[in-house]
């Protein structure tokens, strides 16, 4: 397992019988800007992580089995089968990778890459490194887009329950979305926004209002599993 998903597997336990407990990480608001369309040439930078197993085997995001040794990604926004050259700014080494999954679920990072990904821009040992991200290839017939903000992840089904009641009450709108790997990892998902500006505005409300600052934009998919 990569650091970023021990990391989110850690954080999610220690919010076990402790359904209000936030979740704690070093985003800070003004990041990156998701990406409502695949627009062919965009470009972000940030840091990227990679994940290999227990996610190994295990249907991605838009349905398909993830295989860690295919040159395939997980991004936030991007649309599914988006292409994306990512650049290991350190080396700057190459690769090219089909957006299949959501993630990474880690404030601060913008894509999590297969192990063999990975392995292609040496930052298996490291574990995360800084990249270039652009997009070379849009999807012919993307579904059409709507974005929420992810406010919370929780190894206990309960405490992900109480919150997306809490956030059903405040805001109107929340999904809670699981995804399982050794266990499962419950996402509370706020509001349905037909644009990133909006999902963004929505976003910086609830990181004042709610003092949770590693509150972010993601694309709500229908084949979530």
């Amino acid at each position: 397992m990569t650091r970023a998903r021990f990391n989110l597997v850690l954080l999610s336990l220690v919010l076990v019988g402790c359904g209000k407990k936030k979740i704690k990480t070093s985003r800070r608001p003004g990041g990156p800007r998701p990406s409502q369309q695949a627009v062919v040439g965009s470009v972000e930078t940030g840091v990227a992580s990679w994940y290999g197993h227990p996610y190994h085997g295990r249907p991605a995001a838009d349905g398909e089995i993830y295989d860690m040794e295919k040159l395939v990604a997980a991004h936030r926004t991007l649309p599914f089968n988006t292409w994306v050259r990512v650049t290991n700014l350190n080396n700057s080494k190459s690769v090219e990778v089909r957006i299949i999954d959501r993630g990474p679920f880690v404030g601060g990072r913008i894509i999590d890459l297969s192990h063999a990904a990975a392995q292609m821009v040496d930052m298996i040992g490291t574990g995360i490194a800084q990249v270039r991200v652009e997009v070379i290839a849009a999807p012919q017939n993307p579904e059409p887009a709507i974005f929420g903000v992810q406010v919370g992840a929780f190894a206990n089904r309960a405490n992900a329950d109480r919150m997306v009641n809490d956030m059903q009450t405040r805001y109107g709108a929340a999904t809670l979305i699981g995804r399982q790997g050794n266990t499962t990892t419950w996402r509370v998902i706020v509001g349905r926004q037909n644009t990133t500006e909006d999902a963004e505005a929505l976003a910086v409300k609830i990181r004042s209002a709610e003092s949770l600052p590693q509150a972010f934009v993601v694309r709500v998919d229908s084949t979530v599993p």
